[in-house]
Parts: structure tokens; C-alpha cells; sequence
């Protein structure tokens, strides 16, 4: 599979393997080095190291090889169910782990982890490679996931994240404060023109897009937001709150380009999910803590 990046301002004289891996987030900056190792990665047509500096208007090229087996490996990998019956799971994902294989992971994935815990007993709506994965949350976002076990169960869910009658709400912490506590940003989101693996506001090839916020406080120059999804688009908080010149504090793609390297990505938590059980009819709330990365940034900041 190739990808095409165009090198902006903002990402000038930043590793090649550093900005790849800000950009394939689903590959690992090893597997990056990698593929510059073997001359997958070009610059300007020509084959480059992975130290390789980038310049504004390079135009760069990855060749991620396609995957020989479209096959997940069961893995004793544990994990933080919040729930679980005979239809569905609620798990709470740690920042770091991969939802689903990719090139360049598959192994250690959610989904690994699910095949091993489930026995088999997930989903195949979405596939092989992401058996009972109903929503996604990025690699580096934390917090609650649902999973189904059936299709039955998945087309239930799945039929409710259209409709908006399923809650998600997450946290975040922000660049900058508010004027206005409260507000809603409603921009549509699609494909960045040069940049395949980003997101933003456009009016061109994009689906509506809503995001509802409220600032929880703010201190030395950042604020704890609460954040409420009606639509569920990729990167859609992150692009939202860059959009309003808030990007999410750690992002290394929608950030500013001096990253806060302890953070290893954005800080942003997937806190609390409700939705109506698709068997049982049951309504179903849970609320998972702030994992401690994302508390000790509040501490530090004097935001808790």
C-alpha cells in the first residue's frame, strides 16, 4: 500500500521516521526505520535513511508491503473488562495499544488480546483482522471500548452509533482557555488534501461532524475539558479543538510542533460510554477513571 505526504512549515527539519510515525500511526516507528532500510520510503524520488531531515514541500512516499496472511493471532494479553455477558464486553484500552492489526502491527493489538479472552466467540461484521471491534479509539487515546460478540449484538450498536443515541463522552486536556466555558463545534470532517493519514475541517468530501464541549478548569496555560461526541468521525476531537486553536495537549500530528514528548501522545481519555443493550433492551452507563498519565499531567498543571 503507498502513502503520499507533503512536508509543511510547521514540520520542517523533524526525522523522517518521526514525522512517518506522527502520520501511520497504526505502524511503529521501528517498523518506519525499517522501511527506509530496505528503500520503502522516498524523498523527492530519491531513497533516504531514517535520520533524514524533512523540508518544507518534500514530497514523500512509504511503500508499506501488503499483509502475506489477513489473519489475527490469539494472545494472552490481559485485560480491563468493564463489563461482559454473553453478547458484548466493555473494555477499558490503555494508551499505547493498537485497536487492530496493521501493517506493522499484528501483534499485541486489542483484537489479539479479544481472540485469546473471547475464544472465538466475537463478531465477523467487520472482518478477520477486526473481529467484534464496533468503534475505534486511537492508538494513543485511552478508555472505553465496546465489543461485540455476535451480530446479532453488532448490528444493534452499530445501528445506535448511527442514530446518535449512543454516548461517548471523553476528557482531554488542552491548549490554551476558553472565552466561553461551554459551546459546540459543528465543522464537517474529511481527508486532508495532501496528507492521507490526516484529518480536518473541509467542505470538500467530508461528513458532518459535532462535537459539544465544556472546560472543567484551566490553569498555566491549559485547560481540562470535558468532551461529548454526536457524530464519530476519525480524529474528530483532535481536528475539533485544533480547529478552535485548542489542539489536545501531546498530539503530535494536530499539535503544535514542539510536542510534549512525556505525554507519548495526545491526552485525551475515553471516559465514559452508555448506550441501550441490543438483546436485553437494558440501558447501560459506565465511567471508567483517568488513567494516571493523564492525572499526573492535571497535578503537574494544578488541575485536579
Amino acid at each position: 500500500m503507498e502513502y503520499a505526504f507533503t512536508v509543511e512549515n510547521s514540520d520542517s527539519g523533524v526525522r523522517i521516521d518521526k514525522f512517518l510515525s506522527g502520520r501511520l500511526e497504526d505502524i511503529s516507528r521501528s517498523t518506519i526505520a525499517a522501511l527506509c532500510e530496505q528503500g520503502a520510503v522516498t524523498v523527492n524520488g530519491k531513497i533516504i535513511a531514517k535520520n533524514h531531515k524533512t523540508a518544507v514541500g518534500d514530497e514523500i512516499i512509504v511503500n508499506v508491503p501488503e499483509p502475506k496472511e489477513l489473519h489475527a493471532a490469539a494472545e494472552n494479553i490481559p485485560l480491563d473488562i468493564i463489563y461482559e455477558d454473553s453478547d458484548l464486553l466493555v473494555v477499558n484500552k490503555p494508551k499505547g495499544m493498537v485497536v487492530h492489526p496493521a501493517p506493522g502491527n499484528y501483534e499485541g493489538t486489542l483484537v489479539n488480546a479479544l481472540l485469546y479472552h473471547c475464544r472465538g466467540s466475537l463478531s465477523g461484521i467487520n472482518g478477520v483482522l477486526r473481529p467484534g471491534i464496533v468503534h475505534r479509539i486511537d492508538k494513543d487515546t485511552s478508555g472505553l471500548l465496546i465489543v461485540a460478540k455476535n451480530d446479532k449484538a453488532h448490528v444493534g450498536l452499530a445501528e445506535q452509533i448511527r442514530e446518535h443515541s449512543f454516548e461517548r463522552e471523553y476528557e482531554a486536556v488542552v491548549y490554551g482557555n476558553f472565552k466561553q466555558p461551554t459551546g459546540t463545534v459543528d465543522a464537517p470532517i474529511g481527508r486532508h488534501k495532501t496528507d492521507r493519514k490526516k484529518m480536518c475541517v473541509t467542505m470538500q468530501n467530508s461528513k458532518n461532524a459535532v462535537t459539544h464541549y465544556r472546560q472543567i478548569d484551566y490553569n498555566n496555560g491549559f485547560s481540562h475539558m470535558s468532551l461529548r461526541l454526536e457524530t464519530g468521525r476519525t480524529h474528530q476531537i483532535r481536528v475539533h479543538m485544533a480547529y478552535l486553536g485548542h489542539p489536545v495537549a501531546g498530539d503530535a500530528v494536530y499539535g503544535p510542533s514542539k510536542v510534549i514528548e512525556s505525554l507519548h501522545g495526545q491526552c485525551l481519555h475515553a471516559r465514559k460510554i452508555g448506550f441501550i443493550h441490543p438483546v436485553t433492551g437494558e440501558r447501560l452507563f459506565f465511567d471508567s477513571e483517568l488513567p494516571d498519565y493523564f492525572k499526573n499531567f492535571l497535578n503537574q498543571n494544578d488541575l485536579l
